[in-house]
């Protein structure tokens, strides 16, 4: 990791540049994601079908597509029974706190017989992305459908992708069950994206697309925004920890090292006031690295995007948190109720020696779908409000219309729309 010293004159120029974490040109992707996208359009469940033999290795055809009963029955069979039961107890813990997000329609009405309110009314249908391949991700499937089920969404299916023997994760197939859901379509990638976008004679057309991926998975539902609507275009995972000199160096090591193991492009930034710990930290990550798995993964990402920054004053940290607006905020301070009192911009924050990151990925109940790239500036995490929608309601009696119109033609004639002006005052003729 680069130790960098922060203070007032370079803290814009570095904080600037740390998280530039890619600067590829994806132009090439782009092109192929469109090509994939228009052939599902065009051909539908052919296309997909070509597109896991060419990806996926795995021959499929309409009567295998779909996960049926019995291979959800046998695929939850091989899950230890220990850990879907600690996914169950992870899902109850998600429809509790999503529980009290859920918003109610309102009316308000005056004497006159005017009404006004907003009628909040749940997506018809959702699509959950959930990725395969390299790694499984049943909290993922937990994470999209559980806010999507408290929310009252009538149809909710999940796209991932099947290995060559045509079988989906069995672990997926266990949160897929604890959920309720039982439509699971054995496609992935942009393919998948474009499936849910526009419909095939399997999969109905969603409303809504939410769910992470890779750069093809990303691009694919930026193409399709606006058609239908997506929770994000998800960027590599971040972790920043701001610690001052009460925090325990081998627990604040653990906590970046967990984010760093995502891919080689994850972001983990240690923001602190105290040289001593930043020193310490370093040496703790030193000895966990070879004991863990993804060392390579690990290294590759705390060179490019690992960065310990040694702040002169406690309001330079603070700035450098909002400024970098981190997916993941660790807050390891003598007073960390207090410090988050100073900080605007983060997805989720964790406070506390024992408020481990990973505690929110997996088990608490807050969303693990949080803002990444700088996004926490102005977007949240996914919540129940992500699958609702919220319809105007107005409602005038001819005498209360009749109080205003005199304003309202004025407004109209204003902004010379005389259509406007004249559907009110006809109605007074």
């Amino acid at each position: 990791m680069k130790k960098i010293e922060l203070n007032s004159k370079n803290k814009e120029d570095i904080l600037s540049k740390l998280l530039k974490r890619s600067t590829n040109d994806y132009s090439e992707y782009e092109k192929t994601v469109f090509e994939i996208i228009e052939n599902v359009r065009n051909r539908g469940d052919e296309a997909l079908f070509e597109y896991a033999a060419k990806f996926d290795g795995c021959s499929l055809n309409e009567d295998s597509f779909c996960v049926t009963e019995k291979e959800l029955e046998e695929g939850v069979k091989k899950v230890d029974k220990e850990l879907i039961g600690i996914m169950e107890e992870a899902a109850s813990n998600i429809e509790r706190y999503h529980r009290k997000q859920v918003r109610q329609s309102f009316f308000t009405t005056e004497n006159d017989g005017s009404l006004l309110g907003q009628r909040i009314t749940p997506l018809e249908r959702v699509g959950v992305y959930v990725p395969g391949g390299k790694a499984v991700y049943p909290s993922t499937a937990l994470m999209n459908i559980v806010p999507a089920k408290v929310a009252g969404v009538d149809e909710i299916c999940i796209c991932t992708p099947a290995d060559k023997e045509g079988r989906v994760s069995p672990v997926v197939l266990a949160a897929a069950k604890i959920t309720g859901i039982r439509k699971i379509y054995k496609t992935g990638g942009a393919q998948a994206i474009a499936a849910m976008a526009y419909g095939t004679k399997s999969i109905k057309k969603v409303d809504k697309i939410v769910g992470p991926g890779n750069i093809f998975v990303a691009l694919a539902k930026r193409a399709v925004y606006g058609h239908v609507s997506i929770d994000s275009v998800a960027g590599p995972s971040e972790i920043m920890v701001l610690a001052d000199e009460s925090a325990n160096p081998r627990f604040v090591a653990a906590d970046l090292l967990s984010q760093a193991e995502h891919d080689e492009l994850a972001s983990a930034i240690l923001v602190t006031t105290s040289k001593d710990l930043a020193e310490r930290v370093e040496k703790e990550i030193e000895g966990f690295l070879p004991k863990l798995s993804r060392r390579a993964i690990i290294e590759k990402s705390l060179e490019n995007f690992g960065f310990m920054l040694i702040a002169e004053k406690a309001e330079d940290a603070y700035e450098a948190v909002d400024l970098i607006a981190p997916e993941h905020l660790e807050i390891v301070t003598k007073e960390p109720w207090q410090t988050m009192t100073k900080i605007r911009n983060a997805g989720a924050i964790f406070l506390g020696t024992w408020s481990s990151e990973p505690l929110g990925d997996y088990f608490a109940g807050p969303d693990h779908v949080l803002p990444t790239n700088g996004t926490a500036r102005f977007f949240s995490p996914l919540s129940v409000d992500d699958f609702i929608k919220k319809s105007s309601v107005i409602s005038y009696s001819e005498e209360a219309l009749k109080k205003v119109s005199k304003k309202v033609e004025a407004f109209a004639m204003a902004e010379g729309l005389t259509a406007h002006a004249n559907s009110i005052s006809v109605r007074f003729e």
